[in-house]
């Protein structure tokens, strides 16, 4: 082999060589950012993964805050169905998360997880949205048995009130119709008399003393036998007794003098006499006269010596 051919089989040798290391150092390369683009995927993949985590994770806290918002009206429900749903459905969501906290394999498992909360936590979104809807229909409901409980109540007290009303004025006519049946009377005197039965002025002597009155007409009045009680105070105060007792607003009271007359709703004069049976002083008697348990009248007489 001549010089020549010995310079070009050791050239090409060494090309060759050159071309199987550039080759070489161009697989190592590609492999190189191949790993490079294969870890930038997967720390993107984690980042969405952790970015969809906290997603669902806030949505769940919402979800849990709006039923605890509306605990307190869960006595509106007829039956706990909802409530037991959505605390089964809010364990499973609960389950999920925790798995996925805890996850360290792939991100394709952790993929798989996401998945499941994001179904779990839309069937929690639902039943939460049935029971707020439940919550507020029966809410309404409530209220607007409320509102028809207030305006019986109302009613009530408009018929209690109309109640009392009546009564009162049944009351006021059953007063004015006693009233009108009342025995009314004139011309009360008293006067004081002596041994021969005439009028005498000096009260010192009188022995016996006279109370006349005017029973007038009244047709709305009970005719029949009629009981007049007299009752009369000397100047002391005292009550010159020995007619008996009769009633008057549940007692007893004593009087003076009775008599007693046919009363056939006409005009009729009487005249009523107590004997004196002590020493009577001169000053001011008050005469009351009583019949059917009403007093008829009162007046104050001057008895001069």
């Amino acid at each position: 082999m001549n010089k020549n051919q010995k310079i070009i089989l050791y050239g090409g040798a060494g090309a060759l060589l050159c071309l199987v290391a550039l080759v070489i150092v161009l697989i190592i390369s590609n492999a190189n950012r191949t790993d490079e683009v294969n870890q930038a995927r997967e720390e993107t993949e984690s980042l969405r993964l952790a970015n969809d985590r906290l997603l669902l994770t806030n949505e769940f806290n919402q979800l849990n805050a709006d039923f605890n918002q509306y605990e307190d009206q869960q006595i509106y429900l007829k039956n706990d169905s909802l409530v037991q749903k959505y605390n089964e459905a809010r364990l499973k969501v609960e389950g999920l998360l925790t798995e996925l906290n805890q996850e360290k394999k792939s991100n394709a498992a952790n993929r798989k997880r996401i998945k499941d909360l994001e179904n779990e936590i839309a069937t929690l979104k639902g039943i939460v949205k049935h029971y707020l809807e439940e919550i507020k229909r029966l809410g309404e409901e409530n209220a607007g048995l409320k509102k028809e409980l207030d305006q019986v109540n109302q009613r009530n007290q408009q018929l209690a009130s109309q109640v009392t009303v009546a009564t009162t004025q049944n009351e006021k006519l059953t007063q004015t119709v006693k009233l009108a049946k009342k025995l009314n009377i004139t011309g009360v005197s008293l006067h004081a008399y002596n041994k021969k039965g005439k009028v005498e002025k000096n009260i010192t002597k009188a022995k016996q003393l006279g109370v006349s009155f005017i029973v007038s007409p009244n047709s709305t009045a009970q005719a029949g036998m009629k009981d007049f009680y007299i009752r009369i105070l000397t100047p002391e105060g005292t009550l010159l007794g020995g007619g008996g007792s009769f009633q008057i607003d549940g007692s007893t009271v004593q009087c003076t003098a009775h008599r007693q007359i046919e009363y056939a709703n006409e005009e009729v004069s009487i005249s009523v006499y107590w004997d004196v049976n002590t020493t009577l002083t001169p000053g001011d008697y008050t005469v009351e006269v009583f019949a059917d348990g009403y007093r008829l009248a009162s007046r104050h007489f001057t008895m001069k010596k």
